[in-house]
C-alpha cells in the first residue's frame, strides 16, 4: 500500500508493471486452488458483488434466449435470493427448493426443478449459518442441458473443500477474500469456460474496461496480492486447518452434549468451523449477553445481524419457532486460541428455564 503503489491499468512505467505483475500472480493463484485457469478469474469486490455479477449479468442473454427461469434453493446467501428476487420483479420466473430438516438440499429436487426454459441453476456449497454441505457435484453431474448455466456461491468454502469446486461443469464460482484470510474488499466471480466459451455475462458497471470488460475500476492491487497469497496458503494447509477446526467442532459438542443440544446440519457433511445450535429452554439473546465474555456468539449471519430478523435459513428447514428464535451460531478458525468450552456449557445451563 505504501511502497508499491503503481497501477495495474497503467503500462508505460515500471510501477504500473510491477503492480500488473502481482495481480497476474493472484490470479494464478487464485485460479490454481479451484482448478482454472488465470484468463476465468475476474476479481471483484467480494462475494457479495460475484454473487450479483452471476445473476444480473445474465438479464440480457435471458432476453435474447427467452430463458427467464432460474433454480435456486431457499438456503442461499441473500446476496443470491435478493438479486434473484430483483429479475423476478422485471417478469423473470424462480423455483427456490427447499431443504431438508438437516438444511441439506435434494439433488434430485434441484435437477426435477430444471425446465426448458430455465437460465441459471444456483447452488451455494456450504451453508454461512447451519454448516451444512450441499451436493454441488451431484448437480452438476446432473445437469444433462449444456444451455444452462450453474453457478455456486463458494464463500464458505474455498479454501476449505475446494475438491468440489474443480468440477468443471460448474460456470460461476464466487469466492470470498476475508473468509480464508485475505484483507477484506476483495474476491472473485470464476467465470469458467465450457467448449471454449464462457457464461455470457453483461457487465454491471461501466468505465475502465478492465477485468475482461466485466468489472470495471482501477485493481486494488494491495488486496488482490493478499488475496493470491491467502489462497495458496489455504489450499497448502487445508487438510492441517480442517482437522483444527474438527477438533474445535469437537470439544464443543462434547462440552454441550449433557445440555441434548438441537444441533443443525448433523446427520450429513458440515463445514468443520460453524456450529448453529438451540439449547431447549434457552433464549438465544440471553445467552449472547450470557457468554459474551467467553465466546463471540451470534443467532444471525454477520450479513443481516443489523436488524434481527427470524433466519430464513431455520425457517426454510422447517423448524419449529420456538427452536429458531432459540438457535446460536458460532464460528472458529485454525488461529482460534483455547475456549473455555465447559464454562460456556456452564453458562448455557444456567439460562435453562
Amino acid at each position: 500500500m505504501v511502497e508499491e503503489f503503481g497501477n495495474a491499468g497503467s503500462r508505460t512505467h515500471s510501477y504500473g508493471a510491477d503492480a500488473l505483475r502481482r495481480v497476474n500472480q493472484a490470479r494464478e493463484q487464485v485460479a490454481a486452488a479451484v482448478g482454472s485457469t488465470p484468463d476465468e478469474v475476474v476479481f471483484t469486490s467480494g462475494a457479495t458483488e460475484a454473487d450479483n455479477l452471476a445473476i444480473l449479468g445474465l438479464e440480457a442473454h435471458a432476453a435474447e434466449t427467452g430463458r427467464r427461469h432460474i433454480v435456486a434453493t431457499a438456503i442461499e446467501h441473500k446476496a443470491v435470493l435478493e438479486p434473484v428476487a430483483h429479475l423476478q420483479a422485471k417478469g423473470f420466473e424462480a423455483t427456490l427448493v427447499a431443504p431438508d430438516r438437516s438444511g441439506r438440499v435434494d439433488p434430485d429436487e434441484v435437477l426435477s426443478a430444471v425446465r426448458s426454459d430455465t437460465l441459471l441453476v444456483s447452488v451455494m456449497h456450504g451453508n454461512n449459518e447451519t454448516g451444512a454441505i450441499q451436493p454441488i457435484e451431484t448437480v452438476a453431474e446432473g445437469l444433462t442441458d449444456e444451455r444452462v448455466l450453474l453457478h455456486v456461491d463458494a464463500a464458505q468454502t474455498f479454501g476449505r473443500e475446494t475438491q468440489a469446486l474443480r468440477e468443471r461443469r460448474i460456470d460461476l464460482i464466487s469466492l470470498s477474500g476475508h473468509k480464508i484470510f485475505a484483507p477484506k474488499g476483495v474476491g472473485a466471480l470464476v467465470v469458467r469456460r465450457r467448449g471454449g466459451r464462457r457464461a455470457p455475462l453483461s457487465p454491471l458497471m461501466f468505465g475502465g474496461g478492465q477485468e475482461r470488460g466485466l468489472r470495471p475500476g482501477t485493481l486494488p492491487t494491495p488486496l488482490i496480492a493478499g488475496f493470491g497469497l491467502a489462497a495458496e496458503l489455504a489450499a497448502r494447509e487445508e487438510n492441517d486447518r480442517r482437522i483444527r477446526c474438527l477438533t474445535i467442532r469437537s470439544e464443543a459438542l462434547a462440552a454441550l452434549e449433557r445440555l441434548d443440544p438441537i444441533v443443525h446440519a448433523s446427520g450429513g457433511p458440515v463445514l468443520p468451523h460453524i456450529l448453529s445450535f438451540a439449547v431447549p429452554g434457552v433464549d438465544s439473546e440471553a445467552l449472547m449477553v450470557a457468554a459474551k465474555d467467553l465466546v463471540a456468539i451470534s443467532n444471525g449471519s454477520a450479513c443481516t445481524s443489523a436488524s434481527y430478523a427470524p433466519s430464513h435459513v431455520l425457517t426454510a428447514m422447517g423448524l419449529a419457532e420456538e427452536v429458531v428464535q432459540g438457535t446460536v451460531r458460532l464460528s472458529w478458525s485454525h488461529l482460534t486460541p483455547a475456549i473455555p468450552w465447559q464454562s460456556f456449557a456452564e453458562r448455557v445451563e444456567d439460562l435453562r428455564l
